[in-house]
């Protein structure tokens, strides 16, 4: 369980996405919220700028030029999309959604990769921590037990939340 925190980003906001949560607490999501009158940067949209072109903020010297609060040599990566790292992509850029990603996918597929393999990591959690039981005391075993299965949950309600979310602006068909 050591990787959790790499699965909680890739199940809630991966490749730089993030503002995804629901308006006045953080643990469901809600890309999609936009309250009348509420302040812009309160909102989702105003960090993932979904539209049928892409997704991302444009943090980047021909954007909000955020990019230059860091030093040399990392403005310069984190201002190019084709050497910044793909876990801050959507948050120096944005994107469109056929953006071949370092893996070789689209950005649309990618962001499905990521989603879905959070979501399933979360699952092989539950199987790691059914073969726990004869090293650990059931109470502690029964509550981890039932915060897994809280987690594994919340996890496919965010993967299909966001990806039905952004599939509305990308267009495009889930990968096998």
């Amino acid at each position: 369980m050591l990787t959790a925190n790499e699965t909680i980003v890739d199940y809630m906001m991966p490749l730089g996405l993030h503002h995804l949560f629901a308006f006045g607490h953080h643990y469901e999501p809600e890309p999609w919220c936009a309250i009348p009158g509420a302040r812009p940067d309160w909102m989702p949209a105003y960090y993932h700028k979904a539209d049928k072109e892409g997704v991302g903020f444009n943090r980047s010297t021909s954007g909000s030029n955020a990019v230059s609060q860091y030093h040399s040599p990392l403005k310069e990566i984190f201002n190019d999309p084709l050497r910044c790292p793909d876990e801050l992509l959507l948050w120096f850029h944005h994107v469109p959604w056929d953006h071949t990603m370092q893996s070789g996918r689209t950005l649309w597929d990618e962001m499905c990769h990521r989603y879905s393999r959070g979501a399933a990591q979360v699952k092989e959690y539950q199987k790691v921590w059914e073969n726990a039981l004869d090293f650990i005391d059931s109470q502690r075993f029964e509550e981890v037990r039932h915060r897994l299965k809280i987690q594994a949950r919340n996890a496919e309600w965010w993967r299909d939340g966001c990806l039905l979310y952004f599939q509305e602006f990308s267009s495009m068909e889930f990968p096998q």
